[in-house]
């Protein structure tokens, strides 16, 4: 019974020692390299040396600016369905930004404002992403929640 408790106690003592750090991300840019670099590469590799440390990041990205590209499922009849580097990667950024959903939890949303401005509906975004009345409203709730800002323009 002894070790039982002597395992209990260490066993809640590593679980409230694991810290959680928690980021918002700000992401307004249309460059295919930048957002391939920052996050689809950069937010796992950034987790990872996290979990390696055994804490924890919790991300949200919120898009909005010239980055709606990134995240719809079908381009056609979209401002964005004649830039050819996009339609060339267009289904990998959806498998890796899926992953990222998946292996990371990271969460994504998008201004509905900026959406209904490009006509975009929203049947075309990607599943896993949210969308938000503006980008200004869901960032004060992710920082209002303890997320720390960071913009990737």
């Amino acid at each position: 019974m002894r070790i039982i408790f002597i395992f209990l106690f260490f066993f809640v003592s590593f679980i409230q020692a694991q810290e959680v750090h928690k980021a918002v991300i700000d992401l307004r840019t249309g460059d295919i390299s930048r957002f391939e670099n920052s996050i689809l590469k950069g937010i796992p590799y950034v987790i990872e040396t996290y979990r390696n440390k055994l804490e924890d990041l919790k991300v949200v990205v919120v898009a909005h600016g010239n980055s709606y590209k990134f995240f719809l499922k079908d381009l056609k009849n979209t401002p964005y369905e004649k830039e050819k580097n996009l339609v060339k990667k267009h289904k990998e950024i959806g498998e890796r930004l899926k992953n990222l959903v998946k292996t990371y939890n990271v969460r994504f949303e998008i201004c509905e404002a900026g959406m209904r401005a490009r006509k975009i509906p929203a049947e075309k975004l990607y599943p896993f992403v949210k969308p938000a009345p503006t980008a200004l409203n869901s960032i004060i709730y992710w920082q209002e929640k303890g997320y720390k800002y960071m913009l990737f323009d």
